[in-house]
């Protein structure tokens, strides 16, 4: 599995999390539906939400569910999942997306793709993936065409890149994808008007993923030599930090501008969720299971003496507001650019950070981490990891593609659950 958005369930209530796991579970029984068995490594967090967006605008259909059959990922157990439209175009974009990014190991010559045979094999498998997302893609009255132009038009803005080259303009192929899909689900749910604000949180979600992802890559790319957006352009962590956070604030505005039958869960996705996601790249994550004295990718402690910068400590690089320290009240983030939520444009105007800013009271020198496997060799070890149903089922694995930490995602922990800490106003938390 790979994404941003990855929510302990246990900070989800019973029902949420019997949600979530439908969309999840529809979106991979989706993708093997429609484009065969093997499409199903391309499941991922994030393309859920496409699934979730699309239902969240509509009434609730009692066809929107079908029971599947056991599944390891389950513990052998059967369960509702979510069937459609929604389930359909986020397979079809998942399957887009990971056809990008099966070329771009193909490019970097990561792994055994590094050999002939391997990378034509992959090259393959990613043509036959971007064909089929295009049927699926027209099926639905989208054009699967946008997504393809973004991942091609990247290559290029990223070798011209160079330092002082401003960070949005990397990240703009991403947002305009993610953009059209968000605003692709307005359609299927009948609601047209919802198009534009759907569009702008999907641009400001593409936004964050791209950082969250040069974030996290950053310490191995250094040691790799690979491309990282941050490196080439001379980007600082405070810097991207500041971005991060100005997202963050445009999503909540532009979801605010659009309608919903039942909104609970992408509230709790993508404003509660989302949030953590940032605070878990930069440092500064507080669940509780996660334990505290994790490396702190600024290099330094918390100076403001709390793991989470948005504690409402006095000096903190926020001035505590009405909503008690909250991140967008009255500073140069209001706002942030040109955007009409906040979310800023490459060039606008938006505060500077502190330096140093973020981190956990750990400190010290992170370790370094392990390079990433190759296209085939994730896929091996995903295969492993999901037969011996580690990914549900794990306390901690080590991600098949990246090699990162991930959680099991039903695994035991002591989270707070049910508590709202998001730093707008939350109705109905």
């Amino acid at each position: 599995m790979f994404g941003i958005v990855r929510p302990c369930t246990h900070r989800l209530t019973d029902g949420l999390k019997t949600e979530w796991m439908a969309h999840l579970c529809g979106l991979c029984l989706a993708l093997r539906a429609d484009h065969g068995q093997f499409a199903r490594v391309a499941t991922n967090y994030d393309g859920l939400i496409i699934s979730v967006l699309t239902e969240a605008q509509a009434e609730r259909d009692p066809a929107a569910r079908r029971t599947a059959g056991p599944c390891p990922l389950r513990a052998m157990r059967t369960a509702p999942v979510a069937r459609g439209e929604g389930a359909r175009l986020a397979a079809a974009v998942s399957l887009v997306l990971a056809s990008a990014k099966v070329r771009d190991h193909v490019a970097d010559r990561d792994g055994l793709l590094a050999r002939r045979p391997m990378a034509a094999a992959a090259r393959r498998v990613a043509r036959g993936w971007d064909r089929a997302g295009a049927r699926a893609g027209r099926e639905l009255g989208f054009d699967t065409a946008v997504l393809v132009d973004a991942v091609d038009r990247q290559t290029g803005i990223e070798a011209l890149a160079g330092p002082g080259t401003p960070l949005l303009a990397i990240t703009e192929p991403t947002e305009t994808a993610t953009a059209a899909a968000f605003a692709h689900t307005a359609v299927l749910a009948g609601r047209p008007s919802n198009a534009e604000p759907l569009a702008e949180a999907g641009r400001l979600f593409g936004r964050l993923a791209h950082l969250l992802d040069a974030v996290e890559d950053r310490e191995a790319d250094a040691a790799s030599g690979a491309w990282n957006p941050l490196t080439a352009t001379g980007t600082s962590l405070p810097e991207a930090r500041r971005l991060a956070d100005d997202a963050l604030h445009g999503i909540r505005l532009a979801l605010r501008d659009a309608e919903f039958a039942d909104d609970k869960l992408l509230h709790v996705l993508l404003a509660h969720e989302l949030r953590r996601s940032v605070d878990r790249a930069f440092g500064t994550a507080t669940c509780s299971h996660q334990g505290h004295g994790a490396p702190n990718p600024y290099g330094q402690p918390n100076p403001y003496g709390a793991p989470n910068p948005y504690g409402g400590q006095p000096g903190g690089p926020y001035q505590p507001g009405p909503h008690q320290g909250g991140p967008y009240q009255g500073g140069p983030h209001q706002g942030g650019g040109q955007g009409p939520y906040g979310g800023g444009y490459p060039g606008g105007p938006g505060g500077g950070m502190p330096p140093g800013f973020g981190g956990g009271p750990g400190g010290g020198e992170p370790s370094r981490p392990k390079p990433p496997r190759g296209f085939l060799a994730g896929c091996a070890a995903f295969t492993w990891l999901f037969c011996t149903c580690q990914i549900c089922c794990a306390k901690e694995y080590e991600g098949p593609w990246s090699r990162k930490k991930r959680e099991g995602c039903c695994r035991d922990c002591d989270c707070n659950v049910g508590s709202c800490d998001c730093c707008c106003p939350c109705d109905g938390c």
